[in-house]
């Protein structure tokens, strides 16, 4: 005797060996033996063979017709071998009952299951909806097929021609467009995004690497929505000729100086910071705009400014007009540069010039201002500044040393990144040259008064500190606060950042608590916008924190990619590098770390080396070592993170080069890896 029985799901044929009561011994015809109950029992039969029933009924089921089959079975739920009396008109043969079940079990569509051998046909207009959707899944194979080989023609598909964006960085995976490229990428043996650049759906990797940031950090654009510039505050003028000291592409110029003899040996400085804070209303729709950005986004040859480009027009301290400002006087005496006197004034400041570093880097060096050499404008307040940011330099060491940490290290070069039509020009830079030192002192100078007045006023800001707690981690670690506390790398008490108002949200928040201050006296941390233990103002740390770290972390791909670009411009193959750390070597003449396994030298080992190969997509090189030399440059210590001394380098590195802002067309970077992988080290917006 033979079975045909369901197991599993499967329909299935053998030949009994043995019965006991309700369960059989069957001999399938793969040859394995099983136990099968009576109740998956649907056919008993003798003739024919297991495996002749197999092959009829499978014949059989494919020649019947499943539409006809729906409307002989009714409405009413049945039994297969009812409905083989009705379909076939006869008392159906084993191989025709076993062909009826297998066109009953492969049609669910049409048939819905109900028991053992037992089903129901579907009602028409649920047969008529499923159909509908066989019918369009049909036709998006299809699609996705045509779709598919476009691509792989090289063609752009017009159905993705707007989702680009969309399929390579937030896909919906069940999306025809995303199923048909991943397809096409895995046939060709490339990835999505190489295959979008094949097919020039992508003009760039450079675009590549820019429409990845910008959704996930400006999902809805760059662009701002129409919006009020508000007015100018009426303000007294100050007395001043104010000048600022920015690199030629600027255009946020938030700092700017002016320098006034008092005599006998007196002088005044004032440290004058544009006041967008005083247009600007917490709550309103431009702190709206700037607050959901948190800062300008910076990268060689472009930036995403943090306010409207109509509203920095308004306030930044653009030469030959005069602007709102936030002043810090500084009554200096001379014979020993020492600070006698302070004030901070809300004010208008006449902006007599915009000096750039491009033109004075040349005229304005240590030499020259020892010897008083050179022709500039604002050449005598240039040589008081430097001598009064020296002293300022010296106090922060001896700061510095009190809190048990190393004098600083100025041995190493920056780099600025000049791009125009695609080409991009990489400039070395000395660190701590007098410019940048005279703007560095001055931004720490202020930041650290101003974050002692909102002290004293008992006035919540946002502070900068490091070195608190105990251990080495707690050491290296730069946090914000809402609360003064020392920032031991800078050398200074308290450091809340207040002078980039145009272009850190911080900044601008510290502003308005200034401005309270100034307005309030001691009743401002009733009246201040954010009170003490505010919940938006911890809020606004943390939303800062995570937004810089992103721009960062965008701002170092870009400086890579533009490194790779300046190797092809180049025809690089041979170059310069110097061991930094195990694995890390550095190129001399531009910022590019390069990971190369085995290779393990002193630091500073100089060592020549053959580019083999680098992908501007995934911004890797492959090199090979061809030569060691025995001369070993002098390497940072404050890189050698093996004690307790060291410091996060990255505020230093940010501090140092105030004065190298990023415009359009430049940004100054620093080499140092570890520099690099932080955050803070984002010298574009110090």
């Amino acid at each position: 005797m033979n079975l045909f029985f369901e197991e599993s799901g499967d329909f299935k044929a053998g030949t009994v060996l043995t019965q006991q009561g309700e369960a059989f011994q069957v001999e399938t015809l793969t040859g394995k033996r099983s136990k099968v109950r009576a109740r998956d029992v649907l056919l008993q039969f003798d003739t024919p063979s297991p495996s002749e029933l197999i092959s009829k009924a499978t014949s059989l089921s494919h020649q019947m017709d499943v539409s006809f089959l729906w409307e002989v079975a009714g409405e009413q739920e049945f039994g297969f071998a009812d409905l083989g009396l009705e379909y076939f008109g006869h008392a159906p043969s084993p191989e025709e009952s076993a062909g009826l079940l297998l066109t009953l079990a492969s049609a669910p569509i049409y048939f819905h299951k109900k028991g053992k051998g037992r089903y129901k046909a579907a009602p028409a207009e649920i047969l008529k909806a499923a159909l509908a959707g066989v019918e369009k899944k049909k036709q998006q194979a299809l699609l996705q097929a045509k779709q598919v080989e476009e691509l792989k023609a090289g063609q752009l598909p017009a159905s993705m021609a707007s989702l680009v964006n969309q399929l390579l960085f937030k896909p919906d995976k069940n999306s025809i467009e995303y199923k048909a490229l991943d397809t096409a990428a895995q046939e060709l043996q490339t990835t999505p995004a190489r295959l979008m650049l094949s097919v020039g759906a992508i003009s760039s990797a450079r675009e590549l690497h820019m429409n990845r940031f910008l959704s996930a950090c400006f999902p809805r654009g760059t662009g701002f929505p129409e919006i009020a510039i508000p007015a100018k505050p009426e303000l007294v003028s100050a007395d001043v000729q104010a000048f600022s000291i920015d690199d030629v592409t600027t255009t946020e110029i938030d700092d700017a100086f002016s320098v006034r003899e008092l005599g006998d040996g007196k002088i005044r400085v004032g440290i004058h910071i544009a006041a967008p804070g005083m247009g600007i209303a917490p709550g309103d729709a431009i702190d709206k705009l700037a607050r959901e950005r948190m800062s300008t986004v910076y990268m060689p040859g472009d930036k995403i400014t943090m306010l409207p480009d109509e509203l920095v027009s308004e306030f930044t301290l653009a030469e030959g007009d005069v602007r709102p400002a936030l002043s810090l006087y500084a009554t200096i005496d001379t014979t020993d540069w020492s600070v006698i006197a302070t004030e901070t004034v809300a004010e208008a400041v006449p902006v007599a010039a915009n000096l750039r570093h491009n033109d004075l880097d040349e005229l304005v060096t240590e030499e020259n201002l020892a010897a008083g050499l050179g022709e500039y404008p604002h050449k005598k307040e240039i040589q008081l500044l430097w001598q009064w940011a020296q002293t300022l330099e010296r106090g922060r060491m001896q700061k510095r040393e009190s809190f048990g940490l190393r004098p600083e290290q100025n041995n190493r070069v920056d780099f600025n990144f000049y791009v125009q039509d695609e080409i991009v020009t990489i400039n070395r830079r000395k660190r701590g040259a007098p410019l940048d030192k005279i703007v560095a002192e001055l931004m720490i100078y202020a930041n650290s008064s101003w974050g002692l007045l909102l002290h004293e006023h008992g006035v919540p800001g946002i502070y900068r500190t490091q070195g608190s707690g105990n251990g080495w981690a707690a050491r290296m670690q730069v946090r914000m606060l809402t609360h003064a506390a020392p920032h031991q790398g800078l050398g200074v008490d308290q450091y809340a950042w207040s002078t980039s108002p145009l272009r850190r949200y911080t900044d601008l928040v510290n502003q308005w608590q200034i401005l309270a201050c100034l307005k309030h006296g001691v009743t401002a941390p009733l009246v201040a916008p954010f009170k003490a233990r505010d919940a938006d103002l911890f809020a606004i740390v943390s939303a800062f924190d995570a937004a810089y770290a992103a721009y960062a972390d965008f701002q170092n791909i870009m400086e890579h990619y533009w490194c790779l670009r300046w190797l092809s411009q180049h025809e690089a193959r041979k170059v310069q590098a110097v061991q930094i750390k195990d694995d890390l070597l550095k190129l001399v003449e531009i910022p590019l770390i390069l990971p190369m396994v085995g290779v393990k030298h002193p630091r500073g080992t100089q060592l020549t080396i053959e580019l083999i190969s680098w992908d501007e997509v995934d911004l890797s090189v492959q090199a090979r070592l061809l030569e060691v030399s025995q001369a070993v440059l002098a390497v940072d210590e404050d890189n050698d993170f093996e004690d307790g001394d060291s410091i996060d380098q990255s505020e230093q590195v940010v501090e140092h080069v105030l004065s190298e802002e990023s415009g359009a067309n430049t940004l100054t970077v620093n080499a140092d890896p570890i520099i690099q992988s932080n955050s803070d080290s984002s010298t574009s917006a110090p």
